[in-house]
């Protein structure tokens, strides 16, 4: 860490601050200017107290961080290289097939679902994603199918030869959920539930964490740290939109997002569109603009008719937009050099 000190400090002023990063356990090395001095504090800082306590003196003007706080999450933590996550037969990330992850908002009948994974499997989609468990803003809202929608999926699933995408909400049900799905679903709302987050991360399974609504970055990485250090290395970052002023769109999809995890980390980054804007007419375009920007799959929401959805149909697209979606993304995939 870097500790720099206030403009023209006494002496004895100096040798207490320095006093004070040795007594925490770190090797200072004091940098000498004609106004100011800067400290250089040797150690490391996953082992030590932190030094940020230091900006409470009146010496001291500000302290840097010099080593990431995500440790297992960095690009350093793979020399640069990215993951690739092997999931039902199917390798995500570093360049790998573009993924396509698609179905329903949330799982209503055993007709709406296996005629939506028939539509989305023939568009060559290779997951199913349908939510067994919702999480509602209003609790008058439908709620889901619970434990029978986890049995539709298994059941569309098994039939279409796809992989299942769902979401877990609770740490009770994190065992159920697991049994059936393939990928754990994070949601914005428990994006920062770090008790849901470990539980999640010891079932083994490869989780899905969505961005939090009002989540900074820094915040997202350290979520997927939780992940990582309880020993799952199987993560996707998944941006689904943030919280703006905006109202035009029901979020802001941040695919800036996607360049920096794709700097900062060695992490798969998939992008939900249709969260992220909360319109099926504005869907098509931001896809285009995920797979130009190399993020590694899309999460569509798909129903046979959307105006009949029991949630969020508004953002949900039909079977004839999802397929022309499809054909007119393949150019833009083979121009970022993914196979199809």
């Amino acid at each position: 860490m870097i500790v720099v000190l206030k403009p023209n400090l006494p002496p004895e002023q100096v040798e207490k601050v320095i006093a004070e990063v040795a007594k925490l356990g770190y090797e200072p090395r004091p940098i000498h200017g004609i106004v100011q001095t800067v400290i250089a504090a040797i150690g490391d800082e996953t082992t030590h107290q932190s030094l940020e306590t230091l900006e409470t003196w009146p010496q001291v003007e500000h302290v840097h961080r010099v080593q990431k706080r995500y440790k297992l999450v960095s690009r350093e933590a793979k020399k640069g290289m990215d993951s690739v996550l092997k999931i039902h037969g199917q390798e995500i990330g570093a360049g790998k097939k573009f993924c396509f992850m698609a179905g329903p908002c949330s799982v209503e009948s055993e007709e709406q679902l296996m005629t939506t994974a028939k539509a989305v499997k023939a568009q060559g989609a290779t997951f199913l994603r349908g939510g067994a468990f919702k999480p509602r803003t209003s609790p008058y809202e439908f709620q889901g199918l619970a434990k029978e929608g986890l049995q539709l999926l298994a059941q569309a699933a098994k039939e279409y030869d796809l992989g299942i995408v769902t979401e877990v909400l609770s740490e009770r049900d994190v065992e159920l959920v697991a049994s059936y799905a393939d990928i754990l679903q994070i949601g914005t709302r428990n994006a920062q539930n770090f008790s849901l987050i470990t539980e999640a991360a010891r079932s083994g399974k490869p989780i899905l964490l969505k961005r939090g609504m009002t989540m900074k970055i820094e915040e997202w990485l350290l979520a997927a740290e939780y992940v990582l250090a309880h020993g799952n290395p199987n993560v996707m970052f998944c941006e689904r939109g943030i919280r703006t002023f905006e109202t035009y769109t029901r979020n802001t999809l941040d695919l800036g997002a996607v360049a920096i995890i794709k700097k900062e980390s060695h992490l798969p980054v998939i992008i939900d569109p249709s969260q992220g804007c909360g319109r099926a007419d504005m869907v098509l375009e931001m896809c285009k603009a995920a797979v130009a920007l190399n993020a590694d799959g899309i999460l569509i929401e798909v129903h046979p008719n959307p105006a009949e959805a029991w949630s969020d149909g508004q953002q949900q697209v039909d079977f004839n937009l999802y397929a022309k979606l499809v054909e007119e993304l393949k150019p833009f995939v083979t121009a970022v050099g993914r196979p199809l």
